[in-house]
């Protein structure tokens, strides 16, 4: 929850609704109170709205078979609906759908939602008046924030019980709702009293029109794929610094490898690394065929073949992202209204199946970033394998109980098969008997999007693990390389800003004389990483360090080379 600000005394700059495209990072914004929202009234929106909404009101006047508008709900369509029962039915339906379950959901999918609908029903094919956009943007203004439940959508027509709640606060034409306001939980009709507002009678498909579409599962899959995008790139820093510790050969990130298996995701995050691992301090230990101080002539896989395990993941969330982004612009409610024809089309774009498959797939690419991660940290406090670090990447060898990282490394264990299991599938497990058997079938883009963002906080959880990790080691390959502990001399410029966020915001002031952790009570390491954790989640220093790393992720991945 923000403080008692307003969203718009808070953001940094301004967005106009008139229907056109919204990115993951406009809805990550809007959720976070970084973007002020505002609705065009541009000449060619508010004609494509009022037209719309006229052919409704017609198809209403003259008794044309609606659904939804002169018919029942789902299962139900069979029953008429007489034109002076119309706006009255669509009342009833926000009645019916006050239905949600479990805790509520964080704010920010909340805003994001409410700056999605309004922007959806701007383009004109949901038969609504420009007064539903007003008023969703004024309760988005003033951060008053329905009280939404996580349990509750099927994703099959659209996040019926969800989007609900919105439109209950919104309209005032159902008492059963709360919001949340200047640091308090009012009723929906205290809250429009609050703000000098009236409720807002329903026009007949109204109702129908604000909870009839994906924007909620769209507005949580959007935060998820922008935080994804950002810790991945923290991820590839952690990877960078690791591999600084591990001395690495280089070779297997050369361009002559990749452009014989030009994967884009694999040639870009070979670019990547090799930008991460430039160092006047820094060198590998040469070209194939000449050995390392281990003796050996190649890097184990987890070192060597990063760009081949990363690749598709880098693929995979650049899909996600077209999916999403795809979707929440996409107009979703139904039926959907053409005034060139006077047409009513029947159709099901509010199945949310590709959010569904895309935060499935989401989940297991965090999975999987984790597991590498994992990997790289068994190595590097492994004497077998490290190359010459400690034990445990222990600081002070001095002492014979001293035992490193070790605890930390459990944690890291312990989080690690968590995201491996929310990597299994959930859209695959639909019921088909929901509503009369008219939802027979549904994306479950609700529950995918809501284990996604599970995951991504999780995941967070274990940068903040892999983050520690990668100060010791490079901090003790110092040691061992240059005959001080201060990690920095081996990082190139972008590793060296994340490594200072790091120790900035654990409180550790970077030096010769000791690595990150000397003495095994030096640090309260469960501390730190919540530092860490609440640094990542309010996107702090250590993320805006990685920012770059996270703009060349973000580019067209066709533009590698």
């Amino acid at each position: 929850m923000l403080s008692t600000e307003t969203v718009a005394s808070r953001a940094a700059r301004r967005i106009s609704l008139n229907g056109s495209a919204l990115t993951v990072r406009d809805i990550a914004g809007i959720g976070a109170g970084r973007i002020e929202v505002r609705a065009s009234r541009d000449a060619t929106t508010m004609r494509r709205m009022a037209e719309s909404a006229a052919l409704v009101d017609r198809a209403v006047d003259e008794g044309w078979p609606v659904y939804g508008v002169t018919t029942g709900f789902g299962g139900m369509a069979d029953i008429p609906v007489p034109p002076e029962q119309a706006a009255a039915s669509q009342g009833n339906l926000l009645n019916f759908l006050a239905a949600g379950a479990g805790d509520p959901i964080d704010p920010r999918h909340v805003r994001g939602a409410m700056a999605l609908r309004a922007n959806v029903l701007m383009q004109g094919y949901s038969g609504v008046r420009f007064e539903l956009i007003e008023r969703l943007l004024t309760l988005l203004d003033a951060d008053a924030v329905p009280v939404v439940r996580e349990l509750g959508s099927i994703g099959a027509s659209g996040d019926l019980v969800p989007l609900s709640v919105i439109a209950r606060a919104a309209t005032g034409q159902s008492g059963y709702v709360r919001v949340r306001y200047r640091g308090e939980e009012l009723g929906g009709q205290e809250l429009l009293g609050e703000l000098g507002l009236e409720p807002l009678p329903l026009r007949p498909k109204e109702g129908l029109a604000l909870v009839n579409g994906t924007s909620f599962s769209s507005a949580v899959a959007a935060n998820c794929v922008a935080e994804t995008e950002q810790l991945t790139a923290l991820a590839l820093a952690a990877q960078a610094m690791m591999l600084v510790s591990l001395e690495v050969q280089r070779e297997a990130f050369e361009p002559f490898v990749h452009q014989r298996k030009p994967h884009p995701g694999q040639v870009r995050c070979a670019e990547i690394m090799r930008g991460l691992l430039e160092s006047p301090a820094y060198r590998s230990n040469g070209h194939s065929g000449k050995p390392h101080g281990s003796g050996q002539t190649q890097d184990r896989y987890s070192l060597r073949c990063l760009p081949q395990y990363f690749g598709p993941l880098l693929e995979g969330l650049h899909n996600a992202r077209r999916v999403v982004e795809t979707e929440m612009n996409g107009v979703s409610d139904n039926p959907l209204v053409d005034t060139d024809t006077e047409r009513f089309y029947q159709s099901g774009n509010f199945l949310g199946q590709y959010v569904g498959i895309a935060m499935d797939d989401l989940r297991r690419y965090l999975g999987l970033m984790a597991k590498h991660l994992d990997v790289q940290v068994s190595v590097l406090v492994t004497p077998e394998f490290n190359k010459g670090l400690p034990s445990s990447l222990r600081g002070n060898e001095s002492l014979p109980y001293n035992m490193g990282l070790k605890g930390l490394q459990i944690t890291g264990n312990s989080i690690v098969p968590m995201l491996t299991h929310m990597s299994n599938p959930l859209v695959e497990h639909f019921p088909t008997h929901a509503e009369q058997f008219n939802q027979n079938i549904n994306g479950l883009a609700w529950g995918s999007a809501h284990l996604a963002w599970k995951s991504v906080d999780l995941f967070r959880h274990y940068m903040g693990v892999a983050l520690l990790f990668s100060i010791q080691s490079v901090d003790l390959r110092a040691k061992a390389k240059l005959g001080n502990y201060d990690g920095r001399q081996l990082l190139s410029e972008a590793l060296c800003s994340v490594y200072q966020a790091v120790c900035d915001v654990v409180g550790v002031e970077p030096n010769a004389d000791k690595p990150l952790l000397y003495d095994d009570g030096d640090l309260w390491l469960e501390e730190k990483l919540a530092r860490l954790n609440n640094n990542l989640a309010d996107r702090g220093g250590v993320l805006s360090a990685a920012a770059p790393i996270c703009e060349l992720l973000e580019q067209d991945l066709a533009a590698s080379g």
